[in-house]
């Protein structure tokens, strides 16, 4: 029976340490000795995109040419999902043609019957609710960089949104701490934070939140399909930016990570990502090998 990855939770605790060291391995073998690693000939992923992406598309696609295989880029004018046809006929199809199927779209409840209706791995690669190989991404620089962060504590400051989700789910896989620091009324939902337990806290002072952390991480304050969001979206997130300053409240080696793209003058001042302790360019490029790591773990599990 396929295994998808529609979030953090979809794997166990155990998998998602060897999928982190995994990629590190990957990422050390491609720097060494170039794309030699074809484990996946003639393999074909679907890519699905609802949403516009840099990325994500990207590094999926690359991954795949490394490995040997092929991506097929598929937008909404390119499936018959733009024209009505059943989101499980889909997948009932494709899967008797390609070997995975990514996603990225809007709706995560689309997205979970579209992967009960797959005979092959199905990927979240980003919904309204979840981005979670982002988060695979996110905490592997935490690691390459820090060291193991059982234990440790990181804030999440801006939108409850669907990368805030992931990184609660991340807290409760990883074992560490998470503060959320959000405007009243831009909270993450209540069900996934409570599913965390104690490991998340819910925090309204951009300046407490950062004290002693040892990362801090956030997000546009407007996500795609919010666009007529953005000048309330502004005035309720200001003093929510995050700053050199709000930094240096965080631990002298605190790490800064944003998911990219990011809107310098909103919500990070215009300056940060040339900050030192901004590892957002080693982060993005995690994505390629974070994802290597996902891919062959979904086709042919575990590699010894």
């Amino acid at each position: 029976m396929a295994r998808h990855f529609l979030t953090l939770l979809d794997l166990s605790a155990d998998e998602l340490h060897y999928l982190i060291q995994r990629a590190i391995t990957i990422k050390s073998n491609l720097k060494a000795q170039g794309p030699n690693y074809t484990p996946l000939p003639n393999r074909t992923l679907a890519m699905i995109f609802e949403k516009s992406s840099t990325r994500t598309r990207v590094s999926f696609e690359t991954a795949m040419a490394h490995f040997g295989g092929h991506a097929l880029f598929l937008s909404p004018r390119d499936t018959q999902l733009g024209r009505g046809e059943p989101v499980g006929d889909t997948a009932r199809v494709l899967a008797e043609m390609v070997d995975a199927v990514m996603i990225r779209t809007f709706s995560h409840e689309g997205l979970a019957e579209y992967a009960a209706a797959s005979n092959v791995p199905v990927i979240n690669a980003l919904t309204d609710d979840y981005h979670p190989c982002q988060l695979l991404a996110d905490v592997m620089t935490w690691i390459e960089l820090r060291g193991s962060v059982k234990g440790r504590t990181a804030v999440w400051i801006g939108d409850g949104n669907n990368m805030c989700h992931s990184w609660i789910n991340a807290a409760r896989q990883f074992d560490f701490n998470l503060r959320v620091c959000c405007p009243k009324g831009y909270e993450p939902r209540a069900d996934i934070v409570a599913a965390a337990g104690d490991r998340v806290s819910i925090v309204y002072d951009p300046q407490q939140a950062v004290d002693s952390v040892d990362l801090v991480t956030t997000d546009v304050w407007t996500s795609m399909g919010q666009e007529e969001e953005q000048a309330r979206r502004e005035a309720d997130f200001a003093g929510f930016q995050v700053t050199e300053a709000l930094l240096d409240r965080a631990k002298h080696d605190a790490l800064f990570l944003h998911c990219l793209p990011a809107h310098r003058g909103e919500e990070i001042s215009t300056t940060l990502l040339d900050d030192p302790r901004a590892a957002v360019w080693q982060e993005a490029g995690n994505r390629l090998h974070a994802q290597k790591a996902l891919i062959e773990f979904l086709l042919l599990g575990q590699i010894r």
